[in-house]
């Protein structure tokens, strides 16, 4: 098995994931008397022949890497450019059909042996647009097999989609973005404004999408305050490295994040992003980025996924408070928002998702 990181790989196996009680409740409807699993990273798959792997996975609970039985095609996890994004633990691929699939093979706690396959109906491209490359996938609720849920894709340039697979005869609404500045940036699903939200190039300005009518709202534009003091030395790094924005919110505290996440080519063999700094600033309804080096309880997840938050309390002993854990193609690490210290090495392989916490019905 070709894994992972360059230190010594500690595996175990297992059939099924470990479980938790959530406590204390959460605010999104999850009580205590649900059973769920840790956050968890997509690391690899072990070839098991006929193009298949069997997935390992690292749970934040744990100091192993855990080998799970169910078995996903190589390419999901192997090939970075198979899948377009994740979100709720959905993974999308765009094959040469033109027809975007949501699956759920990297699920850990999906069916072993039926997974998933949500074949959406076919893109509509506008003019002047493509939707042959994809920015990322947002998903309205846990599962696009809920009546009510609407998948959002945003694709490079102007176009951003909608559609309700679970509905028949569902059909794309498409919409052209005619501010530039968001042509290259994420969408994400804010449930508590129940609206898409896209936050614009250089995280000055914040266009919302409403859930039911997908009709724009106002921009809303920031303003960044408190403000560290850099150093020159500091700051002419931060201007030298790729940065990229991204919007998550807490839904037990009903909190809005904006982290700016910097990061650097290296070569090791081949060319890879390495994490220099990292900022969140926390927003408020009045349009103040305010810079925090305090999250509280809560630990922020940024990967290729949707970024999503977990309140720490909710899995005692399992991961660190004031924190952000970071994957993505090639590295993988955390960041203690106290002090910036940073903790982050280069692997060899691996897609770079985090899944966020599955409730066990």
């Amino acid at each position: 098995m070709s894994l992972l990181l360059n230190q010594p790989l500690k595996l175990c196996f297992q059939s099924k994931p470990g479980l938790v009680r959530s406590s204390p409740p959460l605010s999104n409807g999850f009580s205590t008397s649900k059973l769920q699993t840790p956050p968890c990273t997509v690391i690899d798959a072990d070839p098991c022949g006929r193009g298949l792997g069997k997935l390992f996975i690292y749970y934040h609970n744990e100091s192993e890497y855990t080998g799970l039985e169910k078995k996903v095609a190589m390419d999901l996890v192997d090939i970075p450019m198979a899948t377009i994004g994740s979100s709720h633990g959905w993974v999308a691929t765009l094959k040469e059909d033109g027809i975007l699939r949501l699956q759920d093979d990297l699920n850990p706690v999906a069916s072993y042996t039926e997974p998933k396959r949500i074949p959406l109906s076919p893109l509509v491209t506008l003019p002047h647009c493509q939707t042959q490359i994809v920015t990322n996938v947002s998903l309205s609720s846990s599962s696009p097999e809920d009546e009510e849920c609407v998948v959002a894709v945003k694709f490079l340039g102007p176009q951003l989609s909608f559609c309700r697979p679970a509905q028949s005869n569902s059909k794309w609404i498409n919409i052209r973005i005619a501010n530039p500045c968001f042509y290259s940036s994420r969408v994400m699903f804010s449930k508590k404004d129940e609206m898409f939200r896209i936050l614009g190039s250089g995280g000055h300005i914040i266009g919302s999408w409403d859930l039911h009518t997908h009709n724009q709202k106002p921009f809303q534009r920031l303003r960044f305050k408190n403000l560290p003091k850099l150093t020159k030395t500091k700051q002419e790094l931060m201007d030298s490295c790729y940065k990229s924005e991204h919007l998550v919110e807490s839904r037990t505290t009903g909190e809005t994040f904006l982290v700016k996440w910097y990061r650097k080519a290296v070569w090791r063999g081949m060319s890879k992003l390495k994490t220099k700094a990292l900022m969140v600033f926390k927003l408020d309804d009045k349009g103040n980025a305010v810079y925090t080096q305090d999250i509280g309880d809560l630990c922020i997840f940024l990967s290729k996924s949707e970024p999503f938050c977990v309140p720490v309390s909710s899995f005692p002993g399992m991961m660190f408070p004031n924190h952000v854990n970071l994957a993505d193609v090639g590295e993988k690490g955390y960041v203690n928002l106290a002090d910036s210290s940073i903790s982050a090495r280069n692997t060899r392989i691996g897609p770079g998702y985090h899944i966020p916490p599955q409730i066990i019905d």
